[in-house]
């Protein structure tokens, strides 16, 4: 059940990207921008008044390398990065760098399992399994035993995928870093996500008296999430 949104001119859009916006390929440089998700984007951009945020685990500029200027503020990195319009800089939020040898361990991790794929971020690490499906187990248990008892660092559930990130930042805070600056300021926020890394900006929308949906529970999958949102940007609602 999808709840009735805001006025237009009450209406923040804040999307997470894949798994929302976008098919899941093998791996993540491999995702494709279906045809015409741009175009919609630029238009449902316009009935809000330019309100149109990407929130996303990907780095800021892997995102601007993907969607352009198309949304007005974009957050990476699960909150770790902010930019708020397209003019301005990337501001990061301090937070702690994983131990080298953490990342050896997790590049030898990965050798171990063909098919999974390491990716580095600015402050952890991802091991994807999406082409190894049967080492899921092997590598949670493996990264469990690696993170240990360091608060600093989370181990979070992705689509086919384990997260070592930092404590410190997450999407909700990033919603909430975002609604406060114009044009989203005063507006009721309106957040898509996938998975469990999205929970906590579904629940910052929610606490913000706007809308958070889960892509399983709402649309079925992306492709209903981009066919909902260019109906609300031909016909408006």
């Amino acid at each position: 059940m999808r709840p009735r949104l805001p006025a237009p001119e009450q209406t923040a859009f804040l999307l997470d990207i894949d798994g929302t916006l976008l098919d899941f390929a093998a791996t993540p440089t491999a995702v494709r921008i279906p045809p015409g998700l741009l175009e919609t984007l630029v238009r449902l951009k316009g009935r809000v008044g330019g309100a149109l945020a990407l929130i996303s685990g990907r780095p800021v500029e892997q995102v601007v390398e993907l969607f352009g200027d198309v949304p007005h503020a974009v957050a990476g990195e699960h909150g770790g990065a902010v930019r708020y319009s397209p003019s301005a800089p990337v501001i990061r939020v301090p937070l702690p760098q994983p131990p080298a040898e953490w990342l050896v361990a997790a590049e030898e991790l990965a050798r171990e399992h063909p098919g999974s794929l390491l990716e580095h971020k600015a402050n952890g690490f991802v091991v994807h399994y999406r082409r190894a499906p049967e080492a899921g187990q092997a590598i949670s248990m493996a990264l469990t035993r690696l993170i240990g008892g360091d608060g600093r660092f989370v181990l979070a559930p992705a689509q086919m995928a384990w997260e070592a990130r930092p404590c410190g930042a997450d999407k909700g805070r990033a919603l909430h870093a975002i609604m406060s600056q114009d044009p989203f300021s005063g507006r009721r926020p309106v957040f898509i996500g996938d998975d469990t890394t999205d929970l906590d900006a579904v629940e910052a929308a929610r606490a913000m008296g706007g809308i958070g949906l889960m892509v399983a529970d709402a649309f079925s999958n992306p492709a209903g999430v981009r066919a909902w949102l260019n109906g609300l940007a031909e016909k408006g609602w």
